[in-house]
């Protein structure tokens, strides 16, 4: 191995409203605020705990953009499209581990919280790319909702270990022409 990478130190996204933001992850996943920093020119930099030493930041800066549903972010309708394309350097989603035996548990907490869930996803090894229930060619379950700036997030559970090269890795990578 080149480098020693243990896992991820902070995966940092940018929110509208910071309070908000706090709020949702805070109150609505449970998330641990550790960590808040304000900037020279009034931004803000606030870290939260997503276990395992690692950490979910949000950056507030006071002259951002506007978001881009559908072209820097999932668009808003994936779940009714099925399209979750979105742009070349763009953050796609963000999949949270959670125990298998915790995902119906889960979606129901977020349901009775007021958020939009997709029902129980089961990723599979087929060309669909899901099955209605979990079998032998499943790898994740997962459940997908937006946060208040419509950032994509999954609890996804592993249901196998992934890296095997006879069943994992049969795909060469694309290339741009």
């Amino acid at each position: 191995m080149t480098f020693q990478i243990t896992g991820i130190n902070h995966i940092a996204l940018v929110c509208q409203d910071m309070a908000r933001t706090v709020d949702f992850y805070t109150n609505t996943l449970g998330m641990k605020l550790i960590k808040t920093i304000v900037l020279p020119d009034g931004g803000q930099h606030f870290f939260f705990d997503i276990g395992n030493g690692d950490a979910l930041a949000f950056f507030w800066f006071p002259n951002a953009p506007q978001a881009a549903p559908g072209i820097a972010s999932a668009s808003p309708d994936f779940w009714q499209t099925g399209n979750i394309a979105t742009a070349h350097a763009s953050l796609n989603h963000l999949a949270f581990n959670v125990p298998v035996e915790k995902i119906a548990e889960y979606r129901e907490k977020l349901v009775a919280k007021g958020v939009e869930v997709t029902p129980v996803l089961h990723h599979a090894d087929v060309p669909s790319g899901f099955v209605p229930e979990p079998d032998e060619s499943t790898f994740i379950s997962s459940i997908y909702f937006f946060d208040p700036d419509g950032i994509l997030l999954e609890f996804a559970a592993n249901l196998r270990t992934l890296g095997d090269p006879v069943r994992d890795l049969q795909h060469q990578p694309a290339t741009a022409k």
